[in-house]
């Protein structure tokens, strides 16, 4: 990826109370001092303050007789502020800055705004998936054929950014053109852009293998709230022993779970904090590159196999109250409100970037955390090699770390063939702002909710394992709850009202806590239904519209009402003094090497 940095003009003092406005490579916010004198009413914040994110450029001059020594772009990048492998380029700061407090186009609740060219023509056509490139064909256990293709003409997430579709809209002038969009196929399936390289797909996305090492990919879905269920089916893997005493062969291996947006990609399920993995091997559950016996005895995972994962997380409002501290145990545990009036605040900031024959929407990603490597690493020095950084303290909803922080009634409970197998994990980690956090980059704002956080669907293959999805709602194991689903191994369902039992533990030293009485390796009943994820993609859609007309709305009311037009023409009213940097008559396109 890279990119070049425009030259920019140097501002008159005639023209020092005139907005600042930007083009695509310094990526900084527009001001704009001709706000309503009635604030959105999709703002919460209406008193607008100087944010440190903020542009040297987009503060007024202090006139000829106040002159700042520049800082070299050598010097600028030693900072770690630049972010070289994207379309994002590092500004130039040309005064220092003002200690009066600025106006600035939007709020900390609202997106940030840049300015670009017009779009071309080909923006405004539907959204195109990959170039597919047959690679090879592999038997299925079933006796049919899977074709694998591998995959070109997309971007991948990688290098601490994270990619959308986008296209050009003239339904939104106020958003610069671009709303976020999907391509075919359309439906849950595993990502293409959100995959490792080398890792081949059919042309469905919903099977996945690879010749190299362990490598992952995660689903286009992410689950944020409620109680889930999605299937994967081994079609490559180890082979079931005919004959007792056989040796054990394998065509490779595969595991399968949960991961967040920080998980690494080039990394197997399981591997760090924030991904949790169940492995094919013994049928082991892993998580932080730590497997543990999770299967009875004799039981592993071979190539025919179904394994049903189910998952569940407290409501969002039960969430944000864990990840800003105000979370108390004895009040909001029983009163979780999964029907909560507060919604979400969901800021992105996002700018469209052009990839060959697409277009993208490009967001920072969430970059992992000092906290969470130390916990991986419980040494006395820590992952982040700064002494006595481990935390003594182990993860729980009230860790004064926010990254620390765990969900209460959240668990993930694992199905071979539609056959209960146990709860792999409970308490997962929190991930809403600031239990995540941005990577540094140029741009980037802390404690924002770009809203594709959560817990995604993720498969890692290695060396020829193969694997295929299924989100429903067809499953070839309905989900345990449903009509005529099998019952748990070896034990009759759960009856609703069994979890209204408790008993105290914990008295000898005087700290009490209520647990429900609930046997190992039972299937307690689960608050909610559980859903199908593909019924998560149509949500997730839902959710996007609703994003991108909010955005809309409050830029329009940053306007003061009027229509202007971000792509280079202003209505009559405006400012003359906008326009497109010289030279910049496209938005940039992004290098990306496959």
């Amino acid at each position: 990826m890279a990119t070049e940095a425009d030259s920019q003009k140097k501002e008159s003092p005639s023209r020092a109370s005139s907005p600042a406005v930007t083009s695509l490579p310094q990526k900084r916010a527009l001001e704009d001092d001709h706000a309503p004198s009635v604030s959105s009413p999709l703002n919460p914040n209406p008193d607008v303050k100087l944010t440190k994110n903020q542009s040297q450029d987009d503060i007024p001059s202090m006139g000829p007789g106040k002159r700042t020594k520049k800082e070299s772009l050598k010097k600028r990048e030693s900072k770690g502020v630049a972010g070289g492998d994207s379309a994002r380029a590092t500004p130039d700061p040309k005064h220092k800055k003002d200690e009066t407090p600025q106006p600035q186009l939007g709020s900390e609740s609202s997106p940030l705004r840049y300015k670009l060219a017009p779009p071309k023509p080909s923006d405004f056509e539907a959204a195109r998936g990959p170039v597919f490139t047959h690679h090879h064909t592999v038997p299925a256990p079933d006796g049919t054929s899977i074709d694998f293709y591998e995959t070109s003409e997309h971007v991948y997430n990688k290098k601490n950014f994270h990619y959308l579709h986008c296209i050009a809209d003239p339904q939104f002038p106020s958003s610069f053109y671009y709303r976020q969009t999907e391509p075919e196929p359309y439906g849950a399936h595993i990502s293409f852009e959100d995959a490792a390289t080398h890792m081949y797909l059919d042309q469905s996305g919903r099977h996945i293998t690879t010749d190299k090492g362990f490598r992952m990919a995660r689903a286009n879905i992410a689950v944020r709230e409620g109680r889930w269920y999605w299937e994967c089916k081994i079609t490559r893997g180890t082979i079931p022993k005919t004959e007792e005493g056989a040796k054990l062969e394998s065509h490779g291996h595969v595991r399968l779970g949960f991961a967040r947006r920080e998980a690494s990609l080039d990394a197997p399920v399981g591997f760090d904090a924030y991904s949790y993995g169940i492995r094919d091997v013994e049928g082991q559950k892993v998580h932080m590159s730590r497997p543990k016996d999770f299967f009875p005895p004799g039981e592993d995972i071979k190539e025919g196999d179904v394994i049903g994962l189910e998952i569940q997380l407290p409501s969002e409002s039960l969430h944000r109250k864990v990840v800003q501290g105000q979370y108390n145990p004895a009040v909001d545990l029983i009163a979780d409100e999964s029907s909560s009036a507060e919604g979400p605040n969901i800021v992105r900031d996002r700018i469209p970037i052009r990839f060959r024959a697409h277009i993208y929407f490009e967001k920072i990603d969430y970059h992992t955390t000092k906290e969470l490597e130390d916990l991986m690493n419980p040494s006395p020095v820590g992952a982040s090699g700064s002494a006595g950084s481990a935390s003594a303290e182990a993860p729980n909803p009230n860790h004064p770390v926010a990254s620390l922080r765990t969900l209460p009634k959240s668990f993930i409970k694992v199905y071979k063939n539609g056959v209960f197998m146990g709860t792999a994990f409970e308490d997962l980690l929190a991930f809403l702002p600031p239990a995540s956090k941005p990577q540094a980059q140029v741009g980037a704002r802390e404690n924002m909710d770009d809203g594709m956080l959560g817990y995604y669907p993720a498969i890692s293959v290695f060396r020829g394992g193969a694997a295929e999805v299924n989100f429903g709602p067809d499953f070839w194991f309905p989900p345990p709850d449903s009509e005529g689903s099998p019952t748990t191994k070896g034990e009759e369902p759960a009856e609703a009202s069994g979890g209204d039992d408790v008993a105290m533990t914990g008295t000898e030293d005087d700290s009490v806590t209520v647990a429900p009485v609930v046997a190992k390796k039972e299937n307690p009943a689960a608050e909610g239904p559980m859903q199908p994820l593909a019924r998560r993609y149509d949500e997730q859609i839902a959710e996007d519209i609703v994003a991108d007309i909010v955005d809309e709305v409050n830029f329009w009311m940053q306007d003061g009402g009027r229509v202007i037009d971000r792509t280079g023409g202003r209505d009559e009213k405006a400012d003359v003094t906008v326009g497109v940097a010289p030279g910049q008559e496209e938005i940039k396109e992004l290098v990306q090497d496959d």
